[in-house]
């Protein structure tokens, strides 16, 4: 699955660590799904894009 999460982080300034305090997670949970190492769950994924203000197809997609 590919992402924008870097992008949309970089694009607020934020570190992977404040992101990661934002959603409750490790900073190596963020750094994973940044580099594809790892799929968030749903929950997570409803999260994030509730976190950036975006519907999860703006965030995700399919490879």
């Amino acid at each position: 699955m590919n992402n924008r999460l870097r992008v949309l982080r970089a694009e607020r300034g934020w570190s992977q660590a404040d992101l990661a305090a934002r959603l409750d997670v490790s900073r190596q949970s963020v750094n994973a799904i940044e580099t594809g190492k790892y799929d968030p769950s749903l929950p997570l994924a409803f999260r994030i894009a509730a976190l950036f203000e975006a519907p999860i197809e703006a965030i995700f997609t399919a490879d």
